[in-house]
Parts: C-alpha cells; sequence; structure tokens
C-alpha cells in the first residue's frame, strides 16, 4: 500500500500529520510573496517542514487509511510499518528518499536527515486556483525619452501696456466711489458691535434674575422629592463567550493515570492545563492551553518545544 497519497490529503486539513516510527510533517501558513529580483508573485501557501522527534502514533493517518480502503485499524497500522521500512532501506542504500507531493529526503554526511518540500502542490485551500506568475519590468525606447524633454528657443515675447490719454476722470471717479463703500462698511461694522455688546448686557441681566428666582424657590421647599437610586448592570453580566479553537497538545496517553500525572504537573509549573475526554482512538489528550488566535497558540507551542517538549504539536478544533 503507498500511503503517500494519503498524507497529500491530511496535509490539506491538518496542520500535523504524523508517520508512526518516522518522523511528522507540520505545516505553518506563509503570507504571499514577492520576490523584487525576478519580478515574480508568489500567493499565499502552507509551508511544510519534518520533525524526527515526533513519531508516537496519534492515531490520524491510520484512520484515515483505514477508512479509505474500508480495512480494519490494525490492517492500516501494519501497512504504514511495512512503509516505513521500505524508506528507511531506501535511504540506506541510496542516501535519498523522494515522497510524492510532499518532499524529498537526503542523508548528509553526518546521518542526519534533510527535508525539502515540494514546490508543486500548495496544501492551502484558501489559495485554491491561485498560482505564482512574474510581472515584466515596463520598458521605455529611447526615442520617448527623449520625446519628455522639451526645449523651446523661441524668443520672450513682451507685453507693453498702451497708453491713454483720454477719459482719465473714470478713474477717479471709480476711487471716489470705492471710498465710500468702505467707509460705509466700515460704519455699519461699528453700529454691529454695538448692538451685540447691548444684547450681552441685557443677556446678562435676564441670568442674574432667573437666579435670583432659582435661590428663591429653592428654599421654599418644605418636601424635597426622595432620591432616585440607579441600578447599573454589572459588565462581568454580559461576558460573551470566547472561543478558543487553537490548542497546544503536550501528549495523548492510553493510560489515564499517566494523562492525570502529565496534567498536574503542567497546572504546577503555571500552565493553564486542560484535559480532553477519552477520544475515539482510546486515548486521554492532556492541553497545555487554549487560545482564540492562532499567533497566541503558536507562539506558546514554539516556546514549549524549545524549552521542554520538542514533540508538543497544535490542535485546531473547536472544542
Amino acid at each position: 500500500m503507498n500511503i503517500e497519497h494519503y498524507i497529500s490529503q491530511l496535509l490539506y486539513r491538518y496542520q500535523c500529520v504524523t508517520v508512526p516510527g518516522f518522523g511528522a510533517f507540520l505545516t505553518e501558513i506563509q503570507s504571499a510573496q514577492w520576490v523584487e529580483s525576478a519580478n515574480s508573485f508568489y500567493p499565499p501557501k502552507k509551508l511544510i517542514s519534518f520533525n524526527t522527534n515526533i513519531k508516537n502514533n496519534d492515531g490520524l493517518l491510520a484512520n484515515h487509511i483505514a477508512r479509505a480502503e474500508k480495512t480494519s485499524y490494525e490492517y492500516a497500522i501494519s501497512a504504514i510499518q511495512y512503509q516505513v521500512l521500505n524508506w528507511k532501506k531506501e535511504l540506506e542504500q541510496n542516501r535519498a528518499l523522494m515522497v510524492k507531493n510532499v518532499g524529498s529526503f537526503v542523508l548528509n554526511a553526518t546521518d542526519n536527515l534533510i527535508f525539502t518540500p515540494s514546490e508543486q502542490k500548495n496544501y492551502l485551500t484558501a489559495s485554491f486556483g491561485l498560482s505564482s506568475f512574474i510581472a515584466p519590468a515596463v520598458k521605455r525606447d529611447a526615442s520617448e525619452e527623449q520625446d519628455l524633454v522639451v526645449i523651446d528657443d523661441r524668443e520672450v515675447i513682451a507685453l507693453v501696456p498702451e497708453e491713454r490719454t483720454g477719459r482719465s476722470y473714470l478713474k477717479y471717479a471709480a476711487i471716489f466711489i470705492l471710498g465710500l463703500g468702505l467707509a460705509g462698511t466700515a460704519a455699519y461694522t461699528v453700529y454691529n458691535n454695538q448692538i451685540e455688546t447691548q444684547t450681552v448686557l441685557v443677556e446678562k441681566a435676564v441670568q442674574k434674575k432667573i437666579q435670583a428666582k432659582i435661590q428663591e424657590a429653592t428654599f421654599f421647599i418644605k418636601t424635597p422629592m426622595a432620591p432616585v437610586t440607579l441600578s447599573v448592570k454589572s459588565d462581568k453580566e454580559e461576558v460573551k463567550e470566547v472561543k478558543m479553537p487553537y490548542h497546544v497538545v503536550a501528549g495523548a496517553f492510553r493510560d489515564e493515570k499517566n494523562a492525570e500525572q502529565i496534567y498536574k504537573k503542567l497546572v504546577k509549573e503555571g500552565y493553564n492545563a486542560r484535559r480532553l475526554e477519552i477520544n475515539k482512538h482510546g486515548l486521554y489528550p492532556v492541553l497545555y492551553g487554549s487560545f482564540a488566535t492562532y499567533a497566541e497558540a503558536q507562539k506558546v507551542k514554539n516556546e514549549v518545544r524549545e524549552s521542554e517538549n520538542p514533540d508538543a504539536w497544535l490542535l485546531v478544533e473547536s472544542l
């Protein structure tokens, strides 16, 4: 049985696909890219990496194969083990291995496994139908650049106003009329300022009388109104449930006692740890915590891998 096809199918839907006894293929979303040197544009995609330390069987690949092939779970496990054995033999003989549509492996001089992801497949479903393309640079002809330079050698023509000798009295009449208009405008402005000043004084006097009436009325109130009590609804009563679909998994255990022991250890270390109910594979998952965003979960996962648990992985599911 060739399990490469089933690994490829799972990479579309999951961020971690483990091949028991061999390692795990991990995916991480990479934003769209523009390569300036080649004028090329690349859509968002899932970047595939490989971790040789994650070898425990999480049941994902085996269950998928069992359903697709309509066979038993135990037979699917045997088929995976047989395929892994063939892969290891090929690596020992050829020092190289190709997993179709996923990537290639090479053993270096120190027998370390080097993985190179395949560029032919984009496992990000949100980028379906998008492909890379090259935008050629805009080139200008030499003749077009010369047309942009405009040289004007024409002689400058000086305009000399024509001198008029007649009807000069019209000029003085216009000046006189303009002076009358400015004087009238100034007088109108002064008049408006006086009206505004008087209006302000009247308004101040009216406000003083109103304040006196208010104070007088206040002294004659014998039975004041009862105080009004306002009930303010606490913000805590309107707390909305926040969905946390991203979970950092510490491990899944066949024995419930082991799961409980790891859970208590994580709580003691300060994590918001959780224990999930037994899953369909008969395992008890233990979480470092659950998060509302992918970025928060990814940050905690990376910190945990570097400090204490290189096998920690990310689960995306609404629990």
